[in-house]
């Protein structure tokens, strides 16, 4: 016979993720780099995609293999983001390059 589980408190998940919400519109605003702005808001997109997943989606109540499935699409997307990477530098390197020819005088 299954065990109940006790139900999650909706009203503080739903607290917790307007509070992420907050503070991400706050860094948004800060004077840090792109990169750092970047890293923080995936971070907490993070945390908030998985407080979703465990009370709204039940995850948490579920087995582990159940949990590992779920987790199978953030570890592809994250290999995907990784292999196209490459492609992302290869053209601002070539943006950055035809911007400087642009602006050279030209040679005769």
């Amino acid at each position: 016979m299954a065990t109940a589980h006790k139900h999650p408190n909706y009203m503080a998940i739903f607290w917790y993720l307007a509070i992420l919400t907050v503070v991400e519109l706050g860094v948004i605003f800060m004077p840090l780099g792109k990169v750092t702005i970047g890293v923080l808001l995936c971070a907490l997109a993070l945390g908030k995609a998985t407080l979703v997943a465990m009370y709204f989606m039940h995850l948490r109540f579920e087995t582990r293999t159940l949990a590992l499935v779920a987790m199978t699409p953030l570890a592809i997307a994250t290999l995907l983001v990784f292999v196209l990477l490459p492609d992302g530098f290869a053209v601002v390197h070539q943006t950055a390059e035809k911007k400087a020819a642009a602006t050279e005088p030209a040679k005769r």
